[in-house]
C-alpha cells in the first residue's frame, strides 16, 4: 500500500497544483517512480496507490502501470482515491485512516503480509530482504529504521530496541533521544495484526501509524521488530533537500546512482526526440532530459525533458523541469524552475545578497530561487535569492525590473 496523497506543503509553489509524489525528479522521473520501482524490483506485484491531493498528474503518470510491469490480470497497480460511502464519507485524515478505508481492497487478495510505503522518498530498497527478516524474527509488525546522527534524532520517530532488534519502546520526536534508529515510515504487518488494529482504532481522529496503530500493537504485546537499512534514503520534503538530492545525482561518484543495471528505475516516458546541443553550447556535469534543445551553457544542473535553453544563457546549480523555456542572454543560479515555465530574454535569477524570505522563511531558504509551474517572467527581470514567483507576471509587477532577495510574487488567482 503506497501512500501518495500528501500535499507536500513544505515544497511551496512546486506542489500548489500537483501532489508531491508527482513532482519531477532527476530530469526524467517523478518521485513516486522510486518506491514503485522498488516494488517491482523486489517482486511485489500487487500495489494499491492511495491518492488524494491534486491527483490528476499522478493518476495520468501511473495509468494502468505499464512502465513498472504492473498491468496484470491479477494484482497489478490500483489507484485508490477516497470515495463516497453509504454511512459516512470522509477524506483520508491520516496515514492509517487511508489504509483503514481500503480494508476491502486488501481483503480481496487474502494477503499474509501487507507492506506500507510512503510515496515521497528517494531510495532503493529490496523489500524482500525486509520480509525475510520479518518472517525469521516471527514479528507481527516490522518497521524499517535508519541510523541518524544523534543530534538529528529529535526530528524523527525513534525506536529503542534490544540486542535482537525487538522494539522495546519508541518516542515521537523526543527532546532527549535514547537511540538513533529513526523510523523510515516503511512497515510490514501480518495482515491479521494490521486488520485488528485498524478496526480497533478506527474512531481515532487523524488515525496515524506512528501515533495510534504501532502503540496499539505494542500495548497488545505483539512482537515488533526494527529492520535496519543502511543505504541511501532521502526525504525530499523541503525545497533544500529536494535541490540537494537532485544535485547529488550529478556528483562525479553519485551516492545515489540512476545508472545501475541491476536495479533499474522505471518511469512513464514520453515519445520524445533526442537532445540537441548547438555548436555554441557547453554542458558540464549535468543531466539533460530527452527532447531538450541547448544553445547556452549548463553547469552542474538537472534539466528535464523538452526544455529549451537560449543562446548565451548560463545555468548553474539549478533544476529546470519539463517543457520550460529559457530565453537568450539569461543568467540562472541555484534556482528550481517548475514545469512549463517561460523565462524571457535577459533575465537574471539568484543574484545579489541573501535575505530571508518575507512570507515563508521556513520554505524559501538556503539562497534558492523557486518558480512555480506555468509561470512567466518577462524580459530583463532580475530576481534575488530566497525569492519565489508564481503566475503569469508582467513587467508592471516588478519595481525597477527587479524582485529583491526574500520577496514573494504570487499573482492573484494562483492560490497556494
Amino acid at each position: 500500500m503506497l501512500l501518495a496523497g500528501g500535499q507536500g506543503s513544505r515544497l511551496g509553489v512546486l506542489t500548489s497544483k500537483v501532489a508531491k509524489p508527482a513532482v519531477s525528479f532527476g530530469g526524467k522521473y517523478r518521485i513516486i517512480d522510486f518506491p514503485l520501482s522498488n516494488c517491482i524490483n523486489s517482486g511485489v506485484d500487487t500495489v494499491g496507490v492511495l491518492t488524494q491531493y491534486q491527483p490528476l498528474r499522478l493518476n495520468t503518470h501511473i495509468g494502468i502501470g505499464i512502465p513498472w510491469d504492473l498491468d496484470r490480470n491479477i494484482g497489478g497497480v490500483t489507484v485508490l482515491p477516497p470515495y463516497e460511502k453509504s454511512t459516512n464519507s470522509e477524506w483520508y485524515t491520516g496515514t492509517a485512516n487511508a489504509i483503514y478505508q481500503n480494508i476491502d481492497y486488501m481483503e480481496s487478495f487474502n494477503p499474509d503480509y501487507v507492506l506500507i510505503l510512503s510515496g515521497d522518498h528517494i531510495y532503493k530498497m529490496d523489500y524482500e530482504v525486509m520480509l525475510d527478516f520479518h518472517k525469521q524474527s516471527k514479528s507481527e509488525c516490522t518497521i524499517a529504521v535508519m541510523p541518524v546522527p544523534m543530534e538529528e534524532a529529535k526530528r524523527f520517530g525513534i525506536m529503542i530496541t534490544d540486542e535482537n532488534r525487538r522494539i522495546t519502546d519508541f518516542e515521537e520526536k523526543p527532546e532527549n533521544p535514547r537511540s538513533n534508529l529513526a523510523s523510515m515510515g516503511i512497515y510490514i504487518f501480518n495482515w491479521k495484526t494490521l486488520k485488528d488494529a485498524l478496526i480497533a482504532m478506527a474512531d481515532q481522529p487523524g488515525l496515524d501509524f506512528g501515533k495510534h496503530i504501532i502503540p496499539y500493537c505494542h500495548e497488545k504485546g505483539a512482537p515488533l521488530y526494527a529492520y535496519e537499512f543502511n543505504g541511501y534514503w532521502k526525504d525530499v520534503g523541503t525545497l533544500h533537500s529536494y535541490w540537494e538530492a537532485n544535485m547529488e545525482l550529478i556528483d562525479i561518484v553519485p551516492e545515489f546512482n540512476l545508472y545501475e543495471e541491476y536495479w533499474k528505475i522505471y518511469t512513464k516516458s514520453e515519445i520524445l526526440p533526442p537532445q540537441y546541443f548547438s555548436r555554441e553550447s557547453s554542458v558540464e556535469q549535468s543531466i539533460i532530459g530527452e527532447g531538450s534543445d541547448i544553445y547556452g551553457k549548463v553547469y552542474n544542473s538537472v534539466i528535464g525533458c523538452g526544455v529549451t535553453i537560449g543562446k548565451n544563457t548560463v545555468i548553474r546549480d539549478s533544476i529546470i523541469m519539463n517543457n520550460s523555456q529559457i530565453g537568450e542572454n539569461c543568467e540562472i543560479y541555484k534556482s528550481i524552475i517548475a514545469e512549463n515555465v517561460r523565462i524571457e530574454d535577459g533575465c537574471k535569477l539568484g543574484v545579489g545578497e541573501e535575505k530571508p524570505n518575507e512570507t515563508d522563511p521556513n520554505i524559501y531558504n538556503y539562497g534558492l530561487v523557486c518558480i512555480g509551474e506555468k509561470s512567466v517572467i518577462p524580459k530583463g527581470i532580475t530576481v534575488g535569492k530566497n525569492a519565489c514567483i508564481f503566475g503569469v507576471t508582467g513587467s508592471e509587477d516588478y519595481k525597477d525590473s527587479a524582485l529583491e532577495s526574500g520577496k514573494t510574487l504570487i499573482k492573484a488567482g494562483d492560490e497556494i
